[in-house]
This record gives C-alpha cells, structure tokens and sequence, in this order.
C-alpha cells in the first residue's frame, strides 16, 4: 500500500514532524511493539545508545550516562569526525512515569528546548509522541534545520531494535 494511505503498514510507520507554533515541534511515529519495550529503549543507556545516532551523521557516541528517574541526569558525549572537540548535551529528567512519560531539559545552551516524550498503548502497538518546547523562535528554527532532520532515521533504526526485542 501506498505511504499514506491509513492503516497502511507505510503510513503506520512514517515519522510526522510538526511545527505546532513559534516555539514548539510535535513529532509522532506508531511502532510495533508494546508500551513498556518503547520506554525501555528510551531509558535504558545500553539499548538508547544502539539507535538514537542517524547512522548518516558520521557522530561517534563517546559516552551515554542515563539516569532515568524524576530528578535524575543524563550526558551524552559524541565525536564528529570533522571537529575535534566532543560535544556534550545533557539535562535533568523533570518527571518520569514509567511506560508512560518522560521529561527533561535540554541543558547545553541557554536555547535547549523541554523535551517531552510520551507513550500511549493501543492493541500492542504504541504512539510515541515527541514535544519539544523551545525558550525562542531562533532556537526552533536551528533544531529544524540540525537535530530535527536526523528523527526520522532515529526512529527508523529504533524501528530496527524493536523489532527484535518484541
């Protein structure tokens, strides 16, 4: 079936980007797999760090420290074979709800978005939705134009892990 179509295997599986205002970006994708294996590959260290790097990137994950819990930290260290300098981003995990909800800062610059990432179960399936609320238009407009090109192929290899795992 044609990407597109509802209910298609392609459309269930396309990853919708979505500019909500000035300051916000929706980004929604249905996997196939359960609520609880989605959460654990978003807040288990070993498994986030086998899919949240675009392979395309050419970005080395140097370290991933997680600690997922309401008031944990995460820092996440990559390497770009153009720079020499590693680029670390890290945050605070504001509240996490376990299989349900997760939500952190974005801490690296004074222009890091929230970031809120939920999980809604239907027949075995679940709709991830990504929120991310940025302090200014200009931040927007540079995440647009960096990280957030690189969610669908995130999510496609995430697609990738999951599938092995449910």
């Amino acid at each position: 079936m044609p990407e597109g179509k509802q209910g298609s295997p392609a459309a269930m599986h396309r990853t919708s980007v979505e500019r909500k205002s000035d300051l916000e970006l929706v980004v929604t994708r249905t996997f196939n797999a359960p609520a609880h294996i989605v959460f654990e590959a978003w807040s288990q260290p070993e498994l986030f760090q086998r899919w949240w790097i675009p392979e395309s990137a050419g970005l080395s994950l140097l370290s991933c420290d997680m600690d997922v819990r309401t008031g944990g930290t995460y820092r996440l260290v990559f390497r770009h074979p153009a720079s020499g300098q590693p680029m670390a981003f890290f945050g605070t995990y504001r509240e996490v709800v376990p299989y349900k909800r997760i939500v952190w800062t974005n801490e690296e610059s004074d222009q890091g978005a929230v970031t809120t990432v939920t999980f809604e179960e239907k027949a075995g399936t679940t709709l991830l939705t990504l929120h991310e609320l940025y302090p200014t238009k200009a931040a927007l407009e540079e995440a647009l134009a960096g990280s957030a090109e690189g969610l669908p192929e995130q999510f496609a290899q995430l697609d990738k892990l999951l599938a092995g795992r449910s």
